[in-house]
């Protein structure tokens, strides 16, 4: 068939699988709307410029409308119009006038172009989103394009990391690749960029096991944004949820995110996935008709009950998809197990995850959601990661998520960012963030690995700026420097901004050794912000999702301190591979387990004595020792023989004055310097037992004694 003649032929085809499906002789279309009272089917000219053909879907099973196009080919651009009846008032908002992206497109040709053609109500109207565009919107949207699923995937296999053996490396495709000069030009800021060889070298010569990409789902820039000149940077507001986001790919072939990651496979590194199932970019009322709005607005979006025009918005973004209508349902999980069968990736974190348990309105952590995911057999077995809180009532779920599922700890973030800077009363919140959080996850029959830490992520401060700024200074996004957090719990160490005082530089450098220490010494899943490991500033902005440009982009410039902090982080993770001290499965029981052997974990204060609960409860306590024998985990060496670990003494100091920290008198074995924070080189001086350290201000020593077999 030449593509450019009319399609005669229309089969019945299929109500499954939902979305445009080439089987190697002709594509079936299968679009689901419950309220719709006919479907066309766009055909448009290869580049999605001009529409060719409109195609009535005669065929309807329960409530899929259906067609099979034996003409029909790959690359081959189109959209829906949808037709039904126009009463938001009712929760429909049916416009046959505006063209959609298919909800289940697995490619999308063409950039979304803001136009008032683009919204189903007439923009400006008195009566606001009740009145009726009849614009054709066609000009100004993405067309869907069918796609050839086949690629070569050999011997590719999931790493598999285990999660006690996982470091996520959370990057942003674009930003961390763009101005990197090893990666050609005209790549940088793609996938193949993240899969080129100095990129993948870079990331593996760190030590991390795990890349999360921020989210890679299509997505538009919004309108607001593009009127000021900027660009929706993070991508948290999906268009659709099978197709890549294009403006990351350099040939513009799906393939090529694919091949990024057989990369990384073949690197042993997994590939993780944020994704946004909460919401879509379509908004509230007000928003434009896009794709899941027009298609069948009161099945896809949680409406109010008591007024069906408006939308519940637990996510601040305008509205919320509905995972109690099994249609919507169907749709997220189709496109969850499309990434890990077809795209192979490893994993999701989901933002803003509270909102996808929400039942009647309410969060029901053991709702139809995690129930599905639970019986998945494709699904049951990657990483699942929560963002466990919404902006709705009851939202803040932190500890609350199902079995299988591992949760970002703020928790965490807030009490290892406190301690650093010096507030008071934090020992004991220290203590249980080091140890795995168990007052958080150890109820349910959870580990330590259900506790995602981190201390900064692309929301926020990066390292550099958590250590440089009192005060976001967010004005670069337009906004008066009103949005983004102002909670950062964050220390500028005497100046805000940059300084060239060199005992300011060196103290924030001390403290971003501190704070990367304990995060890697943590029991629990590490979590890095790509960056942090060389000094990335966003020059005091904590909320750069408008950023598309060199001020969120990583500076790839080397410099002494930067490679001296990247150093610092392999060797952390270097200790942290080699012993599985760091890396267990279960918590810390605080006791013996059996007579006549050590606690698996003491407390000590700076005299080398063990905590009492008083000490606990000494709100001016600023200094902390965590002795972990290594007797209670046993190994297997190279030579296939069990041998304990290592004992370890972890000791804290966030004065800024210097304690000698007494060394325990347990036997006359002395202690080796593996880390000492107040340098980032690495100390060889060996400890005596019975003796004082010198621990200085605000640092983080961790000390090793060897062990024997088992």
């Amino acid at each position: 068939m030449n593509r450019h003649d009319a399609i005669t032929a229309v089969w019945p085809g299929q109500p499954y699988p939902l979305g445009a499906t080439w089987d190697g002789q002709g594509v079936n279309f299968a679009l689901f709307s419950e309220h719709a009272t006919g479907v066309e089917l766009c055909v448009f000219d290869d580049n999605g410029r001009y529409e060719r053909q409109r195609i009535k879907l005669r065929e309807r099973t329960d409530h899929v409308w259906h067609g099979y196009l034996p003409q029909a080919r790959p690359g081959m651009a189109y959209g829906y119009r949808v037709h039904g009846p126009y009463k938001p008032d009712e929760g429909h908002r049916f416009n046959a006038h505006k063209l959609l992206v298919d909800p289940y497109a697995k490619d999308l040709i063409g950039g979304l172009r803001w136009s008032d053609a683009l919204f189903g109500y007439t923009v400006g109207s008195k009566r606001e989103d009740m009145s009726l565009d009849k614009r054709d919107s066609a000009a100004f949207m993405p067309k869907g394009r069918v796609l050839e699923t086949a690629f070569t995937w050999g011997d590719d296999r999931p790493p598999m990391v285990p999660w006690q053996d996982t470091v996520i490396y959370e990057l942003h495709v674009r930003g961390f690749t763009k101005l990197h000069p090893g990666v050609p030009e005209h790549l940088r800021g793609t996938y193949a960029a993240l899969g080129y060889a100095p990129i993948v070298d870079y990331i593996k010569r760190l030590g991390v096991t795990t890349v999360e990409l921020l989210p890679v789902h299509a997505y538009p820039n919004d309108r607001y944004l593009v009127e000021k000149g900027l660009q929706n940077y993070w991508g948290y507001n999906s268009l659709a949820y099978f197709a890549p986001e294009m403006r990351y790919c350099a040939s513009g072939k799906v393939k090529e995110f694919k091949t990024m990651v057989k990369t990384l496979h073949s690197a042993g590194l997994e590939v993780i996935l944020d994704v946004v199932y909460n919401h879509s970019c379509e908004g509230n009322q007000m928003g434009p008709t896009l794709s899941m709005r027009g298609v069948d607005n009161a099945a896809y979006y949680i409406l109010k009950s008591d007024n069906r025009r408006y939308y519940e918005d637990f996510t601040g973004c305008g509205n919320t998809i509905n995972l109690e209508h099994p249609r919507a349902l169907q749709l997220v999980m189709d496109s969850l197990r499309y990434w890990v069968e077809e795209m192979h990736v490893d994993g999701f974190r989901f933002d803003l995850a509270s909102a996808l348990a929400r039942e009647s309105g309410k969060v029901e952590n053991l709702g139809g959601f995690f129930d599905a995911i639970r019986q998945d057999p494709v699904l049951n077995r990657v990483k699942l990661i929560a963002e466990p809180w919404d902006l709705g009532l009851g939202g803040y779920q932190v500890g609350n998520f199902p079995p299988g599922w591992a949760e970002w700890n703020d928790r965490y973030r807030d009490g290892v960012r406190g301690w650093w800077k010096g507030d008071y009363g934090l020992v004991g919140d220290l203590a249980r963030r080091l140890t795995g959080s168990q007052d958080l996850y150890g109820w349910s029959g959870k580990g330590p690995t259900a506790s995602v830490n981190f201390v900064t992520a692309h929301d926020g401060f990066t390292l550099h700026d958590l250590v440089s700024y009192n005060d976001k200074h967010n004005e670069a996004n337009g906004e008066d420097n009103r949005d983004g957090s102002s909670h950062n719990l964050s220390w500028n160490c005497g100046v805000e901004g940059p300084s060239d005082d060199p005992e300011i530089i060196e103290l924030r450098a001390r403290q971003k050794r501190n704070l990367l220490a304990t995060l890697l010494l943590s029991q629990g899943v590490p979590m890095l912000l790509a960056g942090d490991a060389r000094g990335h500033t966003q020059r005091g902005n904590n909320n750069v999702y408008c950023q598309d440009n060199a001020l969120a982009w990583l500076d790839w410039t080397e410099n002494a301190q930067s490679e001296a902090l990247h150093d610092f982080v392999a060797q952390l993770l270097a200790i942290r591979r080699a012993h599985p001290t760091f890396r267990r499965r279960a918590f810390f029981r605080g006791d013996a387990p059996a007579e006549g052997e050590s606690k698996d974990a003491i407390w000590l204060r700076p005299d080398g004595a063990e905590m009492a609960q008083s000490d606990w409860e000494d709100a001016h306590a600023r200094c902390l020792g965590m002795w972990i024998p290594g007797t209670g985990i046993v190994d297997v060496n190279a030579q296939g023989e069990r041998q304990h670990d290592d004992d370890f003494l972890i000791l804290l100091n966030a004065h800024d004055k210097v304690v000698p920290f007494t060394i325990p008198e347990d036997s006359a074995r002395p202690w080796q310097c593996l880390i000492d924070t107040i340098s980032a080189a690495e100390p060889v001086a060996a400890v005596a037992p019975g003796e004082p350290y010198p621990l200085q201000g605000r640092s983080l020593v961790l000390l090793q004694r060897p062990n024997g077999k088992a």
